[in-house]
């Protein structure tokens, strides 16, 4: 049990012991063990009053994560479909990135990869009317990924803005999160070697 009423006396990383960080680690557990809580609140987040798109961000991203179910993606793309955009509450004009990011631990590479480069991959749709490359995904295209975004971006992101979708709620994709979150490789730091 993590002992709530000792604070810590060390002042840098160099003067802790390896019994703090054992606390630390004990507390982080912890904390990190929240994770799909607050990932479910940044999705929650994107629930805003007004959009200049037809469904706001919330609604695009459950009807993305729909839209994905109901093709039978696997269980991880469906929950990529479903975070994807969340990254646009902190870093609006690098989101995948920041999406991808968040995901790394707990997905496959060519999830993660999805997850990155989704923005550039929606470009597509609309680069071209506003002075930018619509074909700049294509600077891609060597990567073993390129069609699997392709996909993602034209049957789950792009289409996902229709105000009569029959969309299932986030209830419904709540375990499906909380499953591959579960699925962690934990600290990815401590899993890297000096070798290579």
């Amino acid at each position: 049990m993590l002992d709530k009423t000792h604070k810590p006396t060390w002042t840098s990383f160099e003067e802790a012991t390896k019994a703090d960080w054992d606390a630390v680690m004990e507390y982080e557990e912890a904390y990190n063990a929240a994770l799909p809580d607050r990932i479910l609140d940044a999705i929650r987040s994107l629930d805003e009053d007004w959009t200049p798109y037809p469904v706001n961000r919330y609604q695009h991203s459950l009807q993305a994560a729909t839209r994905a179910y109901e093709d039978g993606a696997d269980e991880e793309l469906v929950v990529a479909a479903l975070i994807h955009d969340t990254g646009d509450i902190l870093s609006p004009y690098n989101h995948g990135e920041l999406s991808a990011a968040m995901m790394k631990p707990y997905v496959s590479e060519r999830t993660h990869w999805i997850l990155k480069h989704h923005c550039v991959f929606q470009g597509y749709y609309y680069n071209h009317h506003l002075g930018g490359d619509r074909n700049a995904r294509d600077k891609y295209r060597d990567s073993p990924y390129w069609e699997d975004c392709r996909y993602f971006c034209h049957e789950y992101d792009q289409k996902a803005f229709d105000p009569d979708y029959p969309t299932k709620p986030l209830e419904f994709f709540e375990p499906m999160l909380r499953r591959v979150l579960s699925k962690g490789e934990g600290h990815m730091e401590l899993n890297e070697t000096s070798e290579g």
